[in-house]
C-alpha cells in the first residue's frame, strides 16, 4: 500500500485537521467543501487536554492558546450564583498548556483553514463529489463542477448528515434527537471569571466559558420536547425564556440578550455507525462516523484525534488498506464510543432531574 493522494470531503475542523496530519507525513490532500462561503457559525468551543495534546501534535496547539484562553477548570454553582463545587481539568501536556482552552469558532478556523493553505493543499469551495469508481490501484473522481481527479483514497468528514456515509452504507443510520437542545451567545467577560462556570437549574443547565481576554461566551442545555424549529427571529426571546430561573451573573446577561442574530441554537443530536466505518478506498471520520452531545466538550476532539491517528497508520506503509483502515476504526472506536455513551448518560441523567425524577448520581452534585 502506497498512498501519496488523498481527497477529503468537507473543509471542516476534521476535514482540515485531516489535511494538515496527512502533510506532515509527506502526504498530498485535496479538500472539497460544498459550502461556498466557507463558514462557521461565531460562537465558541472548549478545547480539553488531550485535544490541545493532538493539536499540539500537527503544530497548532501554541496558536490555539494564544488565540483563546486557558482556563483551569469548573466552578459549580447553583440557579442563583452560590458555590456548590469546583473541580481542575486534567491537564496531559504539563505546565506549557492549560488543562483546558476556550477559543472562538472563527478563530480555531482561521487558524485551520491559514495552516492548510499555507502549506499548499488545494481547497476548492462549493464543489461536491459526484461519482467515483475504484480500481485496484486507486479511485477515479467526478466533482460536481465537471472536473476529475484521481487518488489513492477517500476520507469523509462531512458532519453528522454526511451525504458521503448514505451513498456507502444508506441512511439506515441517522442523527438522533436526544431530547435536549442548547443554546448559546458570546459576551464581554468579567476580568474575575477566569474559571469555567456552570449553573444547576430546576430546568435546565447552563455555563459561561471563556473565549479570551475579553470575550466568553454563554450555554443553556434545555429540554426541547418534539425537536422544534425554532423561528430565527424569536431567539432572542426564547433564549431569554429559557434563563428566566436564573440569578446574579446570569440574571445581569439576560438583560444584555437583544439581537436574534447573536443567538445560536443546536439541537442535540447523536450518531454512531456500527463498524466497519469504510467501504472499499472511501472512510468516513469525526461526526460521519460518531457524533456525539457537547455534555463533555469532545465532539470536535474526538475528530481531530481521528485525523492525527489515520495519517499516522497511512503514513505506516502497510500493505493492506483494508486492514490499516479496520484497525484505525477499531482503535477509535471504543474512545469514540466512551464519549457518545458517557455524554448520553449525563443528559438521561439531566432530562430525569428536569422532570422531578433525579438520578442518585447528578442529583447528589445538582442539590
Amino acid at each position: 500500500m502506497s498512498i501519496t493522494k488523498v481527497l477529503i470531503v468537507g473543509g471542516g475542523i476534521g476535514g482540515l485537521t485531516t489535511a494538515i496530519a496527512l502533510h506532515r507525513k509527506g502526504i498530498a490532500a485535496d479538500v472539497i467543501e460544498r459550502d461556498p462561503n466557507w463558514s462557521v457559525y461565531g460562537v465558541g468551543i472548549i478545547q480539553p487536554s488531550n485535544v490541545l495534546r493532538a493539536l499540539r501534535d500537527i503544530g497548532l496547539g501554541d496558536a490555539c492558546v494564544q488565540n483563546g484562553r486557558g482556563f483551569q477548570g469548573w466552578r459549580f454553582c447553583d440557579a442563583q450564583g452560590h458555590p456548590l463545587a469546583e473541580g481542575c481539568g486534567h491537564n496531559v501536556l504539563g505546565d506549557d498548556y492549560p488543562p483546558i482552552n476556550g477559543i472562538r469558532r472563527p478563530a480555531l478556523h482561521k487558524i485551520l483553514t491559514e495552516a492548510t493553505l499555507a502549506q499548499g493543499t488545494s481547497v476548492r469551495l462549493g464543489v461536491t463529489l459526484a461519482s467515483w469508481t475504484e480500481d485496484n490501484e486507486g479511485v477515479e473522481v467526478e466533482f460536481s463542477d465537471g472536473s476529475a481527479g484521481r487518488y489513492d483514497l477517500i476520507i469523509g468528514a462531512d458532519g453528522a448528515y454526511s451525504q458521503l456515509r448514505n451513498r456507502l452504507f444508506g441512511d439506515s443510520v441517522m442523527p438522533r434527537f436526544t431530547g435536549q437542545g442548547v443554546w448559546r451567545h458570546n459576551f464581554e467577560r468579567p476580568r474575575d471569571l477566569d474559571w469555567g462556570m456552570v449553573f444547576f437549574g430546576a430546568k435546565s443547565k447552563a455555563g459561561l466559558v471563556p473565549l479570551s481576554d475579553s470575550l466568553m461566551y454563554l450555554f443553556i442545555a434545555t429540554p426541547e420536547p418534539g425537536n422544534p424549529r425554532h423561528p430565527a427571529d424569536q431567539l432572542h426571546l426564547l433564549l431569554k425564556e429559557r434563563l428566566a430561573e436564573y440569578g446574579g451573573i446570569l440574571r445581569q446577561l439576560r438583560e444584555q440578550i437583544d439581537d436574534p442574530a447573536n443567538v445560536v441554537y443546536r439541537p442535540m443530536e447523536v450518531l454512531m455507525l456500527p463498524q466497519p466505518w469504510h467501504k472499499g478506498r472511501v472512510v468516513l471520520i469525526g461526526d460521519s462516523a460518531h457524533s456525539s452531545t457537547p455534555h463533555l466538550a469532545e465532539g470536535a476532539g474526538m475528530a481531530i484525534e481521528d485525523s492525527v491517528l489515520l495519517a499516522d497508520m497511512l503514513a505506516a506503509g502497510q500493505d493492506d488498506l483494508d486492514a490499516v483502515l479496520s484497525a484505525f476504526a477499531q482503535r477509535r472506536l471504543p474512545r469514540a464510543k466512551l464519549v457518545y455513551d458517557t455524554s448520553l448518560t449525563i443528559g438521561e441523567w439531566e432530562m430525569a432531574q428536569w422532570n422531578g425524577q433525579p438520578h442518585g448520581d447528578i442529583g447528589a452534585l445538582m442539590n
